[in-house]
């Protein structure tokens, strides 16, 4: 094993408990997608404690740390979110017991953010440049749901064609995610007359009206003509009270595939769907409210040689070589762009998207040697 990779093994063994105990403290801290801030803050304010200079929170809640960023230079892009998908406002829950970190988001994504923000640390410490290009760490926001990758969108529009490779940290380390999974996301509210359930016995009802339309869009047969093609009915509200004929009623709605083409037939069956539904006396309306793109002319080479380095590097600190495949990650937006993205995890756990979400305390050295051999790379 070489001199740096000795070091930094050393640097995590070191700094395991300071590495702990930031974990513990981060995954407290409340980030409802789109209500980062108070994480976004905690981020940027520890990173400047550590020495790291010139970090900023950016029009997006990016907690952004450029080294060695020149006006034109090429870049390289390793990012973490700080959202998780619940709404909470208050402190989350963090609950340690049987080898286990349980806590809602605690591995999506805070336990790979602190990968993050301790190679980061590391450095800021050794106050090193990358040699032939400039590296961006950043603790982004939006990831999750209608965040509607906010904080990647920000730093693709920014950066551009300069960026040379972008790595998300996100998830667990069985797999890793190559190929991006397209999605719409669309409000859908019904308007009818309404009235009292008795005396006007027989108008429109909102919520029945919505409930025919969603059985509807449950009676479609996706395609298959790439991986992978499906759609959900999120979250329904509506109505007054149970002696009132619903006037308003609304879901979110949301399809997804890999395939540019089948997303655009979802699209197609969703719009004649809703449209079947209009009649003088019901209103429907839709909005989109989150899109993200399917990949679209990334080198396949390039591509190929950075999955190679993620599988490898993997390997020799897990033992184990993760599955490839396809998702909706911030590397969506790269990838619609032509720009090289792999997106990998950093931990093992389980429960994601649930209060009970766990990750395996055991894990937590290996994955952050991951982070750190990658980011490290660079240099």
């Amino acid at each position: 094993m070489d001199q740096l990779s000795l070091e930094i093994l050393d640097y995590i063994e070191e700094h395991s408990s300071e590495t702990y105990e930031l974990l513990l403290t981060l995954g407290k801290i409340p980030a409802p997608s789109n209500q980062e801030e108070k994480r976004a803050e905690y981020c940027r304010d520890w990173l400047l404690s550590q020495g790291a200079e010139n970090v900023y929170i950016d029009s997006a809640l990016n907690v952004v740390y450029p080294i060695g960023c020149t006006k034109d230079n090429p870049v390289v892009v390793f990012m973490a979110h700080t959202d998780v998908v619940f709404p909470d406002t208050a402190p989350l829950p963090v609950v340690v017991e049987g080898g286990r970190i349980k806590a809602p988001g605690i591995g999506d994504d805070t336990a790979n953010l602190c990968a993050l923000l301790m190679c980061a640390k590391y450095i800021a410490g050794k106050k090193i440049t990358p040699p032939d290009c400039g590296l961006l760490l950043i603790a982004n926001a939006g990831e999750e749901g209608l965040g509607n990758l906010k904080g990647s969108r920000q730093i693709v529009k920014e950066y551009g064609d300069r960026i040379r490779e972008f790595y998300s940290i996100d998830g667990y380390m069985d797999r890793i995610t190559t190929d991006a999974v397209g999605s719409r996301r669309y409000e859908v509210e019904v308007l009818t007359e309404g009235g009292h359930s008795f005396t006007k016995f027989g108008n429109r009802n909102a919520i029945a009206c919505l409930a025919s339309m969603i059985d509807t869009l449950y009676t479609l047969r996706v395609p298959e003509t790439k991986t992978k093609t499906t759609y959900n009915v999120g979250t329904i509200s509506g109505g007054t009270s149970v002696n009132t004929i619903a006037q308003q009623a609304k879901m979110l709605y949301e399809f997804r595939s890999d395939s540019m083409e089948d997303l655009e037939f979802m699209e197609q069956h969703f719009m004649a769907v809703a449209e079947s539904c209009r009649t003088n006396q019901v209103e429907v309306n839709t909005v989109l409210v989150g899109e993200r793109p399917c990949s679209s002319g990334v080198d396949p080479i390039k591509q190929e040689h950075m999955i190679n380095k993620v599988l490898e590097v993997v390997k020799k600190h897990t033992g184990t070589k993760p599955q490839k495949g396809c998702g909706s990650t911030d590397c969506n937006i790269p990838l619609s762009q032509g720009i090289p993205s792999i997106c990998f995890g950093a931990v093992r756990g389980g429960g994601a998207h649930t209060r009970q979400e766990w990750v395996d305390i055991a894990s937590l050295k290996e994955g952050y040697r991951v982070v750190f051999e990658l980011i490290l790379s660079c240099f």
